[in-house]
């Protein structure tokens, strides 16, 4: 597939974008914080602060893309608290000039506090109530957390690296491949819902409670997807963090406790993922720029040291929650 990047994606094309739907920007283009997207806050004429969001092409389908605007709109009508696109014309999803984009409510906030326990049993409610929503059906066009696109494939990708330093190579696939056997041998199918998919603290704004945002990674998978990248700390703070996490969890949606035995396998997948994402990434100019000590010989040496500090949580006993 040919590499694609934003150099098309001009102010004027924003600009005339946004007008198709007939609104007015009033103020400049803001461009918030986004690698895989490009996405930009403006105030409108009507004085409402908005976000334009424009996909990148060739990552999702029309079809992909809506399923997620739908799951949205199906979560905000539960009142639970998310950014969810707007309706213009009947329609959430708009194509100008070969760009899928969508609008959405500016939402403000602070980040969610980690190791804030009562922030924490905030989260595992509303998680909670996501999936209460998620497990009613299944994405249809979306993809699964599966071992194909979040194992193997990163796999290959970083062994044909040209970024990955020569002298590094065999200690770094040597490692990588010692974690990918620990997966595949650990990673056991698992009752999927749809999920957020890439719910960390990035992706939640707190102002008198949660706000979710992005749920550009919405896909299929086990429930404790969207639970474990709340876990921060030693393995006495996890436990604690687990326990007060899905006690407020099981208020709105049963939680299989045999899916814990996913949380280390989950986190050596999304290393891989990410390492293999950003070499994907690299011919887009955006990525050097905001990531440029990925292809420095240090960076490699630290992945080889986290890979090896993952191979030994893989082997640990996985966490339980208190009796």
């Amino acid at each position: 597939m040919t590499q694609f990047n934003f150099s098309e994606l001009h102010p004027d094309l924003i600009l005339d974008a946004i007008e198709s739907l007939d609104i007015r920007v009033d103020s400049g283009l803001l461009a918030l914080n986004s690698y895989e997207n490009r996405v930009y806050q403006f105030i409108a004429e009507d004085k409402r602060r908005y976000v334009a969001k424009f996909y990148r092409p060739q990552r999702w389908s029309a079809e992909q893309l809506q399923e997620e605007h739908d799951f949205a709109l199906e979560l905000a009508d539960q009142d639970i608290p998310l950014a969810a696109p707007l309706a213009f014309n009947g329609k959430t999803l708009h194509l100008y000039q070969g760009f899928y984009f969508a609008l959405y409510p500016s939402v403000g906030g602070r980040q969610f506090e980690v190791d804030n326990l009562d922030q924490l049993e905030w989260m595992g409610r509303f998680i909670g109530r996501i999936h209460s929503v998620g497990q009613r059906q299944s994405f249809q066009h979306r993809p699964s957390i599966c071992l194909q696109e979040y194992v193997t494939e990163p796999m290959e990708q970083l062994r044909n690296s040209q970024l990955l330093p020569a002298e590094l190579h065999h200690a770094f696939m040597t490692i990588a491949s010692q974690v990918a056997d620990k997966i595949q041998q650990q990673f056991s199918r698992h009752t999927a819902i749809r999920l957020h998919g890439d719910c960390h603290p990035g992706n939640i704004l707190w102002r008198d409670g949660p706000t979710f945002v992005d749920l550009d990674d919405c896909r299929n998978g086990p429930a404790i997807q969207d639970l474990w990248m709340m876990l921060s700390g030693d393995r006495h703070q996890q436990l604690m963090q687990l326990d007060t996490l899905v006690g407020a969890y099981e208020e709105f949606a049963d939680f299989e406790p045999s899916q814990l035995s996913l949380i280390e396998p989950l986190r050596a997948m999304r290393m891989l993922h990410h390492m293999a994402w950003l070499e994907r990434r690299w011919q887009d100019p955006a990525f050097p720029r905001a990531f440029p000590w990925f292809a420095d010989l240090k960076y490699w040496e630290q992945q080889i040291l986290a890979l090896k500090e993952q191979l030994s949580a893989l082997n640990e006993p996985p966490l339980k929650l208190y009796p």
